[in-house]
């Protein structure tokens, strides 16, 4: 199946550790969406905004994969599962279930995404301007 990843499993080191099948395929943007940061645990997350983007990674990822993802991600009680279509494949990706206000990420985590913006070659402009929302 196909992932979208937008926070800290852009970082492929990470994302392989946490995903042992997962196979990074290209940065492709999410349209009419933005990045933000929020909940107790300060996380990316995203919502839907019209004219904006949120760079990520497309992943190909198994069943098994899936499954240890939804354990990290807290699925159903923090992330719910949202799905698009990328050139008419099906994509799934996290979205957090409460839209609590703009938490500030912990220097660590910040870093792990960067690093993630890094390895899959994003322009980190797009992170830098959610920081500052």
């Amino acid at each position: 199946m196909l992932y979208f990843a937008y926070g800290s499993n852009l970082h492929h080191f990470q994302m392989k550790r946490r995903c042992k099948d997962s196979i990074f395929l290209k940065k492709i943007n999410l349209k009419n969406f933005r990045l933000t940061f929020r909940s107790k645990y300060r996380a990316a997350d995203i919502e839907p905004k019209k004219n904006s983007i949120v760079p990520g990674a497309l992943f190909e990822i198994s069943k098994s994969d899936e499954k240890k993802l939804d354990v990290y991600e807290d699925f159903p009680n923090l992330y719910k599962k949202h799905y698009f279509y990328y050139y008419g494949k099906k994509v799934m990706t996290y979205t957090m279930v409460k839209k609590t206000s703009f938490a500030f990420p912990t220097e660590r985590y910040l870093n792990i995404v960067k690093k993630g913006y890094r390895d899959c070659e994003i322009d980190q402009t797009f992170l830098i301007n959610a920081l500052k929302s």
